[in-house]
Order: C-alpha cells, then sequence, then structure tokens
C-alpha cells in the first residue's frame, strides 16, 4: 500500500487526526451519562476527565515535538494510535474512578503524538500546490468531530462509543502501518538539555510564530463556541451553536485555502484577526439581538476559521525541515491547549463581570495581539540568521 497518491496519504492521516479528536470529543458527548458513574466524585474531578488529556499537551507540547523528531514520525502516529485504541477499549470496561483517569492520561499522550505528527507529515507529503489544501483540511479536524460526534453521540452508549473508537483507532494503525512510506535515517537529534531547546524553540521567530499566533485563536475560538449559545435568545440558539463551527470549517476550506494561493499564510492570519474584530463589535452592538447575534458570530468564527487553516499552514511555510516542523507543530500543540484551557473561564469571567463590553474589548485586544506577534515575528525572521 506504500503506493498509495500523496493526497490518499494526506487524507488517511486527515482520519486519525478525527480520532484524536473524538478522544476530547466521546468524553464531552457522554459527561451527563458518566456522571452516573463517576458523579460521585464531584464535578471537579468528572472534568478532570475530560481536560486532563490537554493538560497533557500544555505540559509536553514542545517535548513531542523534539520525540517525534527523534523516533520517527511512522513509529510515532502508529504507536500513538495503537494506544489509543487500548485505551478506548479499556475505557469501555467502565473502570474505577483512578483508572480512567490514568486511562486518560495516556490517551493524552497518544492525543499529543498524533497532533504533532499529522501537520508534519502532511506538510512534506502533499504537493506543494496542494499543501494549502491539505493543512486547512487537517486544521479543520476538531470541528469535523464535534458535528459526527453531535449526531452520533446521542445514540450510542458509552461501552458503544469507546469500543467504536477503539476499532476505528486499530484499524487506522493498521492503514497508516503499511501505507505511510517508512521513518527516514539519518542524525538522531539529542534530547539532553531540554529546557536549553524548549528555550531555542520560542526564541526561533521560524518556529515559534505559528505557535505564538495560535494561541490568540484557540483563547477566543473555543471560549466563544461554549459562552455565546446560552447568551443567544432562545429562537436563534440552535442556529448560532450549530452554525458557528459549520461556517467556520466551510470558510477555511473555500476561501481560505483560495487566499493562501496568492498570499503568505502568515499575512492571511493577521487578516483573519483582523476580519474577526468587526464581529465581536457586533456582538456587542447587537447583543441580545438573535439575529444580530448569529450575525456577529457567524462573522468572527468565519474570520477564525482562515486563521485556524492558515496558522497550520504557517508550520511549513516557514519550516523546511521535517524535524524543524515537527518542532514548530509541538509548540502549536502546548500554547493551543493554553490557550483551551485559559480561553473559556477567562472569557467567562469577563462576561459575567464586565458583560458584553469586557468581552468584545478583550477579544478586540486578542485579535490584535495575534497580529502583532505576527508582525513583530516577521520583522525578526527578516533583520536574522535564523
Amino acid at each position: 500500500m506504500r503506493n498509495l497518491p500523496p493526497m490518499a496519504l494526506v487524507l488517511l492521516l486527515w482520519l486519525a487526526g478525527l480520532g484524536a479528536a473524538a478522544q476530547f470529543g466521546k468524553i464531552s458527548i457522554l459527561y451527563e451519562t458518566l456522571r452516573a458513574s463517576y458523579g460521585g466524585m464531584g464535578d471537579v474531578a468528572l472534568g478532570l476527565v475530560v481536560s486532563i488529556v490537554g493538560l497533557v499537551g500544555l505540559v509536553f507540547g514542545t517535548t513531542a515535538g523534539l520525540l517525534v523528531a527523534r523516533i520517527g514520525p511512522r513509529r510515532a502516529i502508529v504507536s500513538a494510535l495503537a494506544a489509543g485504541a487500548a485505551m478506548s477499549a479499556f475505557q469501555s470496561l467502565m473502570p474505577a474512578y483512578p483508572l480512567m483517569l490514568a486511562s486518560r492520561i495516556v490517551e493524552g499522550a497518544s492525543h499529543l503524538a498524533i497532533v504533532v505528527v499529522g501537520p508534519t507529515m502532511i506538510a512534506a507529503l502533499a504537493p506543494e500546490a496542494q499543501r494549502p489544501l491539505a493543512m486547512t483540511l487537517w486544521s479543520s479536524f476538531f470541528g469535523v468531530t464535534y458535528a459526527i460526534l453531535a449526531l452520533v453521540g446521542p445514540f450510542a452508549s458509552p461501552i458503544g462509543l469507546f469500543l467504536g473508537h477503539a476499532v476505528y483507532m486499530a484499524a487506522l494503525a493498521v492503514i497508516l502501518a503499511v501505507s505511510l512510506p517508512p521513518d527516514p535515517r539519518g542524525e538522531v537529534p539529542p534530547l539532553a538539555n531540554l529546557l536549553a531547546q524548549h528555550a531555542t524553540i520560542y526564541l526561533s521567530p521560524r518556529l515559534a510564530a505559528p505557535a505564538m499566533g495560535f494561541c490568540c485563536y484557540t483563547f477566543l475560538y473555543v471560549a466563544v463556541l461554549t459562552l455565546l449559545p446560552p447568551e443567544t435568545p432562545e429562537p436563534s440558539r440552535a442556529l448560532i451553536a450549530a452554525g458557528m463551527p459549520l461556517v467556520s470549517i466551510a470558510v477555511s476550506l473555500s476561501l481560505g485555502v483560495g487566499l493562501l494561493r496568492r498570499m503568505p499564510a502568515v499575512r492571511l492570519v493577521q487578516l483573519g484577526y483582523a476580519a474577526a474584530i468587526p464581529g465581536f463589535l457586533g456582538l456587542w452592538a447587537f447583543w441580545g439581538v438573535g439575529a444580530g447575534m448569529v450575525a456577529g458570530g457567524f462573522l468572527l468564527s468565519g474570520a477564525l476559521g482562515i486563521v485556524q487553516g492558515a496558522s497550520f499552514a504557517a508550520i511549513p511555510e516557514l519550516n523546511a525541515t521535517a524535524p524543524d516542523r515537527a518542532r514548530a507543530a509541538g509548540a502549536v500543540a502546548q500554547l493551543g491547549n493554553l490557550g483551551t484551557t485559559t480561553g473559556t473561564p477567562v472569557l467567562a469571567a469577563l462576561l459575567a463581570s464586565a458583560g458584553p463590553p469586557g468581552l468584545a474589548i478583550t477579544a478586540t485586544f486578542l485579535c490584535g495581539l495575534g497580529i502583532a506577534v505576527h508582525r513583530v515575528q516577521a520583522r525578526r525572521r527578516a533583520t536574522r540568521f535564523d
């Protein structure tokens, strides 16, 4: 199967990304159902079952990029998929809380490896003319997975969902094991002095730029998807909840891909942030008006969808080698998880204390920060040898 066309391999890697996103989504969908089994531990303990997968990425994201560069992307993603399959199968037994939590920590490592290897291998495999489409497709894996789970979840039992996910991950592990090209042989980067290697990544205007711009996106996007629907008038609530992620994906895969063929990814990230600002200001102006909130929500989600795709496209645009792309993808995973973890509680507190103006002004500031970060890093790339 190693003669598959490059874009077929890209599609298989994207399917692996769907499995990785489902490592979050399956617990979110089953949250209320799992309360019957683990609710006695308290809401914080139950929430930890969801969030600990992201916390692994927050702590070890950059380290994962270094490890992938060391052991090889094919070996890493196949092992991660196999581990993910084993953990889902184990979770179908509904084990005691400590064992469930331990399985989620292993699943966090599996998830992290997949989201580091996916964009790294896609950037290497996709033909140059198709790379914008391939990287944007990869960036859609979370939104697509949550849309699928929202349709399937209400009809699935916990055991069925866990076992179905296990079979899916195991099948992809086998398919990718026989279809991906062998890992390249060459000099293996040392893992000594991890602190110094982290500093090297975050001081580099090429390695760190995609992640630094992406952090502002994850801080805003997940929080907005969580906070806006309950604040929207009831007649428009379902429309904004279902429509925002779909608009984000559609704009990213259509307008975003077209624009990536005409301008650098970094510039498109900046353009996306600039386009999101009117959406946030529109929410402030029309807060409490269903049609106005839907319009503002759709505008900002489409604009942030462009930021999402272009941020992943910036990884290969700014970094030419596979090890550098793996390190940049690890930083994206790390700072992306930082934004996801902190965005919702911070913006929820601002919304509660300062109302819609606090949300809109803070979001506008973060959009401006995303633009400024890329401008500073671009200047650094132009003035130093990196």
